[in-house]
């Protein structure tokens, strides 16, 4: 059964299944426009997703046919893998940030081995073993099944509001969890009366029970090193100063208490950067600082692909440490260690 939550106010959600992942479905948000309806992500592009969303719009009193625009919170999969197929059916616009519309431009112009590639080169830099390594050296894209994402047509310029007809919705950048992340606010009164400032569609920025992973986005030939942590732990706190009466996320539910929900990740991140450095007293990789990390489960039971996004999310937090003057790359180290100073 589709299941469509009413949330008022011309506020809707409904649960768009993502096909063998723990999270279950991503919460695409239906709002009301004078012109129609304007959804907020459209989940991940698989045939029961696909029916689902139908099914959950005319559920609304709509149909796909009738979206007049998607705007979307970031480029992963579960968010803007059917944002194309909307498009395509109903001739809606697609509007998304330049930093995570940038790397759908990449994913789309460059050939999956270049990819592969990058990624042999990053993860042998990070010291992963050979055994990780070895199926992405001379990968092809009939190994790694790819993607081809819908690119934009319209930019989401932080601070201005969209093109909502009839609508409050503005838009904020928070950068973290991808470089073009951004909530929403919907600059209206609450329509249960709830104290606080309007609702906040915050994507993967804010969620009530998980922390969003913390993601490296590089362009392959732009050798600036970022500090996503840093990103990330900024724009949680403007968000916590918005102090919106409701949040609506893209997984879970919706749930009051914005700065609470804030206060307790800021704490997370600080508390982890603080075990970092304790492991840090000796030289580590980010390979071996993610295998000695506390994860939701045993290094050995983590899989090939998450293994990835673990390592990533070591080395965002090693660069947050060496930003703050905590920490010091080993000098002449080969692959590259840390060092807690």
């Amino acid at each position: 059964m589709t299941k469509v939550t009413d949330h008022g106010g011309g506020v809707r959600s409904i649960e768009v299944p993502i096909p063998d992942n723990p999270l279950g479905h991503t919460l695409v948000y239906v709002v009301d426009t004078d012109r129609g309806a304007v959804l907020i992500d459209t989940g991940w592009d698989d045939p029961t997703s696909w029916d689902t969303l139908a099914e959950g719009l005319t559920a609304c009193g709509t149909s796909v046919a009738e979206v007049h625009g998607v705007v979307i919170t970031h480029h992963h999969p579960d968010h803007h893998g059917l944002s194309g197929k909307v498009r395509e059916a109903s001739g809606a616009w697609l509007a998304m940030h330049a930093a995570d519309a940038s790397i759908v431009r990449r994913t789309r112009e460059n050939r999956p081995e270049r990819w592969f590639a990058y990624m042999t080169a990053k993860l042998t830099a990070a010291g992963a073993p050979e055994e990780h390594v070895a199926p992405l050296r001379g990968a092809r894209s009939s190994t790694f099944p790819g993607f081809s994402p819908a690119l934009p047509d319209r930019e989401i310029v932080p601070g201005e509001l969209l093109e909502l007809p009839g609508r409050r919705l503005r838009a904020i950048w928070t950068p973290g969890h991808t470089p073009g992340h951004v909530c929403l606010h919907l600059e209206e009164t609450h329509p249960a009366q709830l104290p606080g400032n309007g609702r906040l569609f915050s994507g993967d920025h804010l969620l009530p029970e998980i922390t969003p992973h913390i993601g490296l986005y590089e362009d392959p030939d732009d050798a600036t090193v970022t500090d996503p942590l840093g990103d990330y732990l900024d724009s949680l706190e403007r968000v916590g100063r918005l102090a919106p009466a409701e949040v609506l996320p893209a997984h879970q539910h919706a749930f009051a208490d914005a700065p609470s929900r804030v206060g307790e990740l800021l704490t997370h991140h600080e508390d982890r950067l603080t075990g970092l450095l304790t492991l840090l007293s000796a030289p580590l990789t980010p390979w071996q600082l993610a295998e000695r990390m506390e994860w939701n489960r045993p290094w050995e039971q983590i899989p090939y692909g998450s293994r990835n996004i673990a390592v990533s999310e070591a080395e965002a937090h090693v660069r947050r440490l060496v930003k703050l003057g905590r920490a010091e790359a080993v000098t002449g180290s080969d692959p590259v260690t840390y060092v807690a100073v």
